[in-house]
């Protein structure tokens, strides 16, 4: 199966230069956050290289399949979707990382399975909807809705995987929104989280509820779950205007902040690269969100939009979540910054998400007031 010429004229050619970008970025932090210096080519630089090589690889196998087609199949996608979520619980093949079983051991990596059943879930959800919400806009179409996405969520909570678990949730929440739910129905679904959460918080291990705790009290630094996010907020801080400069960072040479190439990797870029540094990756991010609205925007169908909506409110909550909990503003819950954190099913994923977004707007038809 090929791309014809046409399509590949449609391509979204400065979406794509936009993640090179933000990659270049963070390559050069994984870099420093790992002494590179010193200690020469690591094994994360390799290895994020690597799976950045097969993200676009993956990217491309995901454009030249037309989403249509997906639409169709959409059925087998969802359960295959979840059977993905449960290959961790096969023995001798998941495995235990970070208190969560969330991963499986693939030899060379171990791998997320919920990053690719995120995109799963987009794709069969977006044809739910479509079909859904065809006919009405009702208490009903809600129910059914989050019907459709509880075994996701009950899954999260089994790992624990809180994190994966609300990006799941905003995903569901906006592309419910963008399919036509009226606001004042769509508003019983955060209430009904609300009800949820006390029932969700047993399903949580110890230091899951410590990092919700030292959330609710930032003040107190006798919490071990403040531990980290102070530390990140000293490192953002050292960094001042214009930042120590690349790989000359301090605080996290040292040792003193923790998982730094992965979780905290903003603090690290901030360090270095000071506020200005911090303010382009944001603005970076910026218009990578924005390129993917207007994407969306013009797709030739409500499913094609949907699809691009959904890949759009994973990112924006990945980004806003990760760069909030370095700065104490959200709950730490282990979420990877997109295309800059060190993680190869996490970058593989994101280019398989924007192989999505160009996969719809590569086949476009219609234009937008917006763009």
């Amino acid at each position: 199966m090929q791309i014809n010429k046409n399509l590949i004229k449609n391509i979204d050619y400065s979406l794509i230069l936009i993640i090179l970008l933000i990659f270049i970025l963070g390559i050069l932090i994984i870099a420093s956050a790992t002494n590179v210096p010193e200690l020469g080519l690591t094994r994360q630089v390799k290895v994020q290289i690597a799976s950045f090589l097969l993200g676009i690889l993956a990217m491309v196998g995901v454009m030249v399949i037309d989403y249509s087609t997906l639409g169709d199949f959409y059925k087998v996608i969802y359960v295959l979707s979840i059977a993905l979520l449960l290959m961790v619980y096969i023995p001798g093949l998941g495995i235990v990382r970070g208190g969560a079983r969330s991963w499986i051991d693939l030899g060379i990596i171990d791998f997320q399975t919920s990053e690719v059943a995120k995109l799963g879930f987009i794709v069969a959800y977006a044809k739910f909807l479509e079909n859904r919400f065809k006919e009405g806009n009702h208490l009903l179409d809600l129910g059914f809705s989050l019907v459709v996405l509880a075994p996701f969520i009950g899954l999260m909570l089994m790992q624990p995987d809180l994190g994966s678990g609300l990006v799941f949730v905003i995903i569901a929440l906006a592309m419910i929104f963008y399919a036509g739910l009226s606001y004042k129905i769509l508003l019983l679904g955060p209430g009904l989280m609300a009800v949820m959460v006390p029932f969700s918080l047993q399903f949580l291990k110890s230091h899951q509820l410590e990092r919700i705790e030292a959330f609710m009290n930032p003040n107190d630094p006798t919490l071990p779950g403040n531990y980290h996010v102070l530390q990140s907020k000293i490192t953002i801080g050292s960094g001042e205007v214009y930042g120590k400069g690349l790989f000359q960072g301090i605080y996290h040479r040292y040792q003193y902040l923790p998982v730094q190439e992965t979780d905290f990797i903003f603090a690290v870029a901030v360090e270095e690269l000071g506020f200005v540094g911090g303010a382009l990756i944001i603005f970076l991010y910026g218009i990578l969100l924005l390129k993917i609205f207007f994407n969306g925007n013009r797709a030739k169908d409500r499913f094609g939009s949907l699809i691009v909506m959904g890949v759009l409110a994973m990112f924006f909550f990945q980004i806003f979540e990760n760069i909030g909990m370095t700065m104490g503003v959200m709950p730490v819950t282990g979420i990877t910054l997109p295309f800059m954190s060190y993680g190869g099913s996490s970058i593989i994923t994101s280019m398989m998400a924007i192989g999505l977004v160009q996969n719809v707007f590569m086949r476009r038809k219609r234009t937008s007031f917006f763009y």
